[in-house]
């Protein structure tokens, strides 16, 4: 791979690949460094990470990989042709990947430009979010977006609440509006 991208103001573009449907920062210092300064990607062969400076490529997400071609922290290169993806193709290829990817980013970039965002397969959600990040603390929130218009059962209802009482996480419906407002519906469970 090429040199890492000068900018102007003395910092680099790190360089990350497609590969398919995954997106890899080859560079382990350049890995280690944003996984350092935002809890971006998870280190290859580490599960969970006990420090920042790890000596393996990071994988991002496909959700991080676009919030961070937007916010120009790095660029994105073809595997095979090495040519560079634009922010416009990058969320095509992602659209096809990923189910209602265009929805879940908008809630996603929503929720990165104030916290730190993981996926949050392992709770049974698309997000968990962290005030700090992982390793600092524990993720308070598990969020799910649904369609505005989506109809949600109350055995689903409960099946959700359940399984965030069991994590001990609050349980959060995030919605797009028509207006293209972002709505957060947090469940709080009691015993009455």
């Amino acid at each position: 791979m090429e040199e890492n991208i000068e900018k102007n103001d003395n910092f680099y573009i790190i360089e990350a690949e497609l590969l398919q449907n995954r997106v890899i920062i080859w560079n382990s210092k350049d890995g280690s460094e944003l996984y350092k300064n935002g809890f971006y990607g998870k280190p290859l062969g580490i599960r969970k990470p006990k420090s920042t400076d790890f000596d393996r490529p990071l994988e991002l997400s496909l959700f991080e990989t676009l919030y961070l071609l937007e916010k120009d922290k790095i660029i994105l290169r073809d595997s095979i042709s090495k040519s560079i993806i634009d922010k416009k193709s990058f969320k095509e290829i992602a659209k096809k990947i990923h189910d209602r990817f265009e929805e879940k980013y908008i809630i996603y970039s929503n929720l990165r430009d104030k916290y730190v965002v993981r996926p949050g397969l392992k709770f049974g959600a698309d997000f968990a979010v962290y005030e700090h990040g992982p390793g600092i603390d524990h993720a308070p929130f598990i969020v799910h977006v649904l369609p505005s218009n989506e109809v949600i059962s109350a055995i689903e209802m409960v099946r959700a609440g359940r399984l965030a009482t069991t994590v001990r996480k609050k349980f959060v419906i995030a919605t797009i509006n028509s207006d293209k407002t972002v709505s957060y519906y947090i469940f709080s469970w009691f015993k009455p």
